[in-house]
Order: C-alpha cells, then sequence, then structure tokens
C-alpha cells in the first residue's frame, strides 16, 4: 500500500502447544506500517478445540496456580538441557502466552522473535482472584541471533484478557501496555505452522 507499508494475506494452521495436536485454521492479514508502530492484524480461525475444553483446561491451569500452598519462584525454565519441572510447567505456559504480546509488538517485517527462556519469575499475592507473576524473560531474535531481556509482569483470570506490561532492555522506553482486547486462554496456547 503506497505511503502506508506492506501488506500480507495468510493462510496458517495452528496447533495446541502442549499436546501438538491440530488446533485449527486461520486466514489473518498483516499490515506493517513504513512508521515503527506495532503490526496491524486482522485474523479469523476456525478452531478444532471446542470452547468448554478449553475453558476447562484454563480452570484447571488456574487452580495449580491458586491452589499453591506458597507463591511461585522459579529461575532458568526450561534448563540448559531443554527440562522443565513439571510444577513450573503453569507458569511457563503463561509466559509463553503473556511473551507473545511483546513479539508481536517488537516484531516488523525484517525481524521476529521467539521465547528461549524464562530467567526468572515471582509471583504476587493478591487479596482477588486474579493470578499476577513478574517475568525477565529471553527472547531470540531472527535474524540478527540477539538475546533479548524483557521484564513482564502478567495478570490472568480465566475468562479475561491476560494483562501484560513490560520493558526491555533494548528498549528506551518506559513500561509498555502489550494485553490483549479478548478473553485470552493460558492453556490454549497456539504456535503457528506455515
Amino acid at each position: 500500500i503506497p505511503d502506508t507499508g506492506h501488506k500480507y494475506y495468510l493462510q496458517f494452521t495452528t496447533e495446541d502447544y502442549k499436546s501438538g495436536e491440530n488446533a485449527g485454521s486461520c486466514l489473518a492479514t498483516v499490515l506493517f506500517p513504513k512508521t515503527k508502530s506495532p503490526p496491524v492484524v486482522s485474523i479469523k480461525c476456525m478452531h478444532t478445540k471446542d470452547q468448554k475444553q478449553i475453558q476447562e483446561e484454563d480452570n484447571t491451569l488456574y487452580q495449580k496456580i491458586r491452589h499453591q500452598t506458597k507463591p511461585i519462584i522459579g529461575n532458568n525454565i526450561p534448563d540448559s538441557y531443554g527440562n522443565i519441572e513439571p510444577a513450573l510447567e503453569p507458569v511457563w505456559a503463561l509466559a509463553v502466552a503473556g511473551s507473545s504480546y511483546i513479539m508481536w509488538e517488537k516484531s516488523t517485517e525484517n525481524l521476529g522473535y521467539f521465547m528461549a527462556q524464562v530467567k526468572s519469575v515471582k509471583q504476587w499475592v493478591r487479596k482477588d482472584d486474579f493470578i499476577e507473576f513478574d517475568y525477565t524473560v529471553l527472547l531470540h531474535e531472527i535474524p540478527t541471533q540477539e538475546i533479548i531481556s524483557c521484564h513482564m509482569r502478567l495478570t490472568w483470570l480465566p475468562g479475561h484478557p491476560l494483562k501484560v506490561k513490560y520493558f526491555c532492555a533494548s528498549d528506551n522506553q518506559g513500561l509498555e501496555d502489550g494485553s490483549g482486547m479478548e478473553s485470552g486462554s493460558a492453556a490454549g496456547i497456539f504456535y503457528e505452522n506455515f
């Protein structure tokens, strides 16, 4: 689009992050503006999992986190061998979901990101039903191969959008709000297969 940027039309399938099963197919348009703003995305997906199953998985994940006897604290997830302690899998799932907002906002036509590791995580005790975590995540920048460190504060309650605020070491700006507008699912995290 002249004077605006490049627009792409995509068709892709998604898979469930945990099981690897086909989770549906999507059609999307992505506009990368010429300015340094995030891409503008319009997406429609047909999910193979039904909404009730997704809600049940979210509630199971939520209950695992809520019923811990002590606030969760962790480091180096996964470890240097690629292992994740079973008790920290819910924390990892939330980190993948939350960091996807950061990766989406930082991506350009020429740069993409993958979450490499949760360097540290700490759960905050709240008086309401929401769960809240502070993360330091390491993002792998493609094609530069740089590792970017980002601090992320994530708040979540099933049936509500994830709320994500973040600051990345490579940025020279304050805390960004990467929160979603739609109800988010931490259990139903999807990766795209092109």
